[in-house]
């Protein structure tokens, strides 16, 4: 069993990094770009042994634990893992239910402070991401590109002249880029304007996902906007795009807030120290319900009604109350009642009482 880095620590010190712009609404930017390599039968149609292969062919590249100017990277293998340590990589973003799931041969190369994670054999043969906290999608292109040149160095891309780069899903084909950005989005929920907010964002080649992308749901107010576009428009369009939308969301986001503290301050406040209340002393929590709460006090502490926790705090405990996280800090193997147990303890212990 290798040693792993990704520890509590680690998620802390990411999510205290910087911060970003506007990380009372945005919580995390991420760019991923997807690529394969030539001659090699994409992931879904290769053997084990090509993925082997694609596997020596990638891994040299950033040398395993050597040291580079964006860190010292961790190669991990997905069949060394115990499931619990798959499952609070995913909580953590920092690989797909597909690469647990789907692959053949599948890894990930980690840096220390968990902002590059490199999947290799999962949809596609390499798919670079990388994770800043606040708005930063600039900065999380600018990573991601400089780490794909440092790739295309050293191993030749599927290519094609008039398509793009080649990926397994037609979606991804041109630029292979992903960019997008987790949202804190609570006013427009309770005003009731988030349904016609969203529909704007699907017109403009966006889309709207739940916290773990395709097919999640939206817990907490969390929603994460991203391109949907691949073909046809340039890296720097796409960003210019998303980064343009965003911050109209950000605007009506914060135009949503003052009206509720105009016109609803009371209900606000009540609702927020309820919340509180109930995520300070509660001795049982269910993940959804603890999910709306720390919405309700994020939203409090960004509207100055609550003098509580840090944004960076806040961040955490949205992994930190995952399932696969609970039992990784806490124990293995837990049942249900146990996780919502531990739950609401780790609430406790951070927002209110240590009883």
């Amino acid at each position: 069993m290798p040693s792993l880095r990704f520890t509590e620590q680690a998620l802390s010190d990411f999510m205290r990094s910087g911060g970003g712009s506007h990380s009372e609404i945005v919580i995390s930017s991420r760019v991923r770009i997807a690529r394969n390599l030539q001659h090699i039968p994409f992931p879904l149609l290769a053997s084990l042994k090509q993925s082997e292969e694609v596997l020596e062919q990638l891994t040299p590249v950033f040398g395993g634990e050597e040291a580079t100017e964006y860190g010292s990277f961790q190669l991990v293998k997905l069949v060394d893992l115990e499931d619990l340590d798959k499952k609070v990589l995913v909580e953590k973003h920092l690989i797909s239910p597909s690469l647990v799931n789907e692959s053949k041969g599948g890894a990930v190369m980690l840096n220390e402070d968990e902002s590059v994670s490199i999947m290799i054999n999962e949809e596609d043969h390499l798919r670079i991401q990388c994770l800043f906290p606040g708005f930063q999608v600039q900065e999380a292109w600018e990573r991601a590109t400089a780490i794909d040149d440092i790739f295309e160095e050293t191993v030749n891309y599927a290519f094609d002249d008039k398509r793009g780069y080649l990926t397994s899903c037609p979606t991804n084909v041109g630029t292979g880029l992903r960019a997008s950005v987790m949202m804190h989005l609570p006013a427009l929920v309770m005003s009731h304007q988030i349904n016609r907010i969203l529909s704007a964002v699907n017109q403009v080649g966006l889309t709207v996902r739940g916290i773990y992308g395709e097919g999640s749901e939206a817990v907490g107010n969390i929603f994460q906007i991203s391109n949907q576009i691949t073909l046809g428009q340039s890296e720097i369009e796409i960003i210019d795009n998303l980064q343009s939308v965003v911050m109209q969301i950000i605007e009506h986001e914060r135009n949503a807030r003052e009206r509720l503290l105009a016109d609803s301050a009371l209900r606000i406040t009540d609702r927020v120290m309820r919340s509180y209340g109930i995520l300070s002393y509660a001795a049982v929590l269910e993940l959804k319900e603890s999910a709306q709460r720390l919405s309700d006090i994020r939203l409090g502490v960004d509207l100055g009604i609550l003098q509580g926790p840090s944004v960076s705090i806040m961040n955490e405990l949205n992994v930190k109350t995952q399932p696969g996280f609970l039992e990784k800090m806490f124990g293995d193997e837990m049942s249900t009642t146990e996780r919502d147990m531990y739950r609401a303890k780790l609430l406790r212990e951070t927002l209110g009482t240590k009883n």
